[in-house]
This record gives C-alpha cells, structure tokens and sequence, in this order.
C-alpha cells in the first residue's frame, strides 16, 4: 500500500491518503496537548504506545461485536485504518467521577456510580468543544436519532468490554472518551483511538493515575505511566 499526500494533522495524529480509496494511514505523533491546546508539551514515545494500544484495545473489542476502522498496524507508529467521516460529537463515557465531571458538579473525585454516565460534547475546537444534548445534536444535524441510538449502545458495550479487560489488568476505568465514524455506506464503526490519552486509568490497588492526567496536572513521571499501562497491556 502506498503513502499518499497528508490530509490533516491534529493534535495527535497525522492522517494520509493511500492509493486505496477506502484507507487512510493514521500516524501517532509524540506531541501532547491539554485544555483545548492551551497547554502543549511532548511526552516521549507516547506515539507508539496510544498506536500499540488503541490497535490492541479496537482488535478485542471486534472480538466483542463493535465495528472499528482498524485495518491493520503498519509499525509502531503507523496503522491503516477503515475510511469514515467522523460524527462531531465526542462521546464520554464515565464510571467514576473525575476531571471536569467533578469540576462541574462540585464533587470529590473517586464517586463510583450506580451506573455508567454518558455525555456528548460538539467536536468543535473554536467553541471549546461544548457539552451537548442528543436535541441540540439532531438540531445541528450532527447525527440523526438512529445514529445517536446506535452510538449510545456501542458507547455502553464498548464500556462493559474494557471495564471487564483492564479489570484483570488490575486498572480501574474511570473514564474515556470515543469518537465515532460513518462508512461510505452510512455504517456507525468506532474510530480515532483508545489510549491513555482518551481514557482515564487508575492503579486499582494505589490509585495512582496512570494517563494524561499526569501531564494536565504536572504530576510528573507522565512517560513512565503511559509505559506502565503499555506493559500491563502486552505482558513485556
């Protein structure tokens, strides 16, 4: 498969054209970003552990029924992926409370809830990626009722699934956040990736946080977190 031109970078992710019109190549960068891209740093070799992982983590969840864009991993950067436009809602899922949850509601960190929460947020960097309501989602024509429904119920299995797996891991999953892509044929499949970066992650017996939290906060040893959950994921 051939490399074509770059179609678009973000905060990171670089993603190109292929000489199949259906693939993209997606290419995980080292750059980390926090709060809407006010802070920037580096975390160093994160790129290969969010493309090892997310590659990882969207392989046992298409053992589990949920549809992903993963194709096939290329190196430890590099990953073909499925062609889809992406919905503009991002999709959260919490079963703790933390961040910007705990922030907004004027609660301690670490409430478990009786169920799993889900909010939306517009996909839209210029307004701060503002939280959403399926109404204002369909009013926006962001996504129709049908495909709010069938997100939702992927969010949830998605949920259940890697709960379960980082449970034996012995991490809790305290939150994440996923995005969803439509296929040329109007298909719902899960995109843009699962890592430390989009998912909230707890030593289950320390508590410590092992994620992103580590460089938003400065709590220091961020490369050495994002390693941790790498190991504990492939076993090396």
């Amino acid at each position: 498969m051939k490399k074509l031109e770059q179609l678009y970078e973000g905060k990171a992710k670089k993603v190109f054209k292929t000489d199949d019109e259906n693939l993209y190549i997606v290419d995980y960068k080292d750059d980390a970003t926090a709060f809407n891209g006010e802070k920037k740093g580096t975390i160093a070799g994160k790129g290969v552990i969010n493309n090892i992982m997310s590659n990882h983590m969207f392989q046992l969840l298409e053992k589990q029924g949920v549809p992903t864009h993963f194709v096939e991993q290329l190196s430890e950067r590099e990953t073909v992926v499925k062609k889809v436009s992406i919905v503009p809602l991002e999709v959260i899922i919490r079963n703790i409370s933390a961040g910007s949850f705990a922030k907004r509601y004027g609660v301690n960190e670490g409430i478990v809830f009786d169920q799993p929460t889900i909010e939306f947020s517009y996909k839209n960097d210029d307004l701060g990626d503002p939280l959403i309501n399926d109404y204002h989602a369909m009013a926006l024509k962001l996504a129709t009722a049908d495909e709010i429904e069938t997100i939702k119920k992927m969010a949830f299995k998605v949920n259940e699934v890697m709960k379960a797996y980082f449970d034996t891991l012995n991490v809790t999953l305290v939150d994440f956040k996923l995005e969803f892509g439509k296929t040329a044929q109007g298909t719902i499949i899960l995109a843009d990736e699962i890592s430390p970066d989009t998912c909230r992650l707890w030593d289950k017996d320390t508590g410590e946080k092992l994620d992103k939290d580590r460089f938003r906060r400065d709590l220091g040893n961020v490369e050495e977190a994002y390693q941790e959950i790498l190991r504990r994921l492939t076993g090396k």
